[in-house]
């Protein structure tokens, strides 16, 4: 009924043996279902035995209808416990590690269609410092570079009037795994 890591089901016994210091007694006690182990004085056994024995005793004659809720809120338990959890279903975008990195966060912009019209490195860097990124031009335009030369961008204008647009979707992206997300 109870659990216990001192509880076992076996027969009525009953052992005594002096495992602590000279005045105190180890008692493991057998009562009916029950096992119990107690730690206490020599002087205290007779009255530790005889609580121990009153309480396991009592708990056979529990009143019948709380008998009848225990068993009730049991199956209840159990019940609940073998429902499947439902699957909770989060709307979010992947995060890739890292994503503080000019070239990650340049990706992220791509992955959210940033680069569907042209943009300038203005333009860029203006977007990266609004979102709290404030990386210097270079550092962007050796990125943009970067992404140009792997053919994730195309660079449209002349030198120093670069304007950068998507030249494939991300979705055409090798390994949709690990995508950007940025605030």
């Amino acid at each position: 009924m109870a659990s216990n890591k001192f509880i076992n089901s076996s027969a009525n016994d009953m052992f005594v043996s002096a495992s602590r210091p000279s005045d105190e007694v180890k008692i493991k006690l057998k009562h009916g279902e029950w096992e119990v182990e107690i730690t206490c004085s020599e002087a205290r056994v007779k009255q530790m035995v005889e609580t121990v024995l009153s309480s396991i005793d009592s708990t056979k004659f529990l009143d019948p209808a709380i008998m009848g809720q225990l068993e009730d809120l049991r199956r209840q338990v159990e019940a609940i416990k073998s429902r499947p959890e439902p699957a909770i279903l989060v709307d979010q975008k992947p995060v890739i590690k890292g994503g503080t990195t000019c070239r990650g966060l340049l990706e992220g912009l791509w992955y959210e269609g940033y680069f569907a019209k042209e943009r300038s490195l203005a333009d860029v860097h203006e977007e990266l410092s609004r979102r709290g990124y404030n990386y210097d031009r270079t550092a962007v335009s050796h990125s943009l570079t970067d992404m140009v030369r792997e053919t994730i961008l195309t660079r449209i204008g002349t030198m120093r009037n670069y304007r950068y647009i998507q030249k494939r979707p991300p979705s055409d992206r090798q390994s949709t795994a690990g995508q950007p997300s940025l605030q």
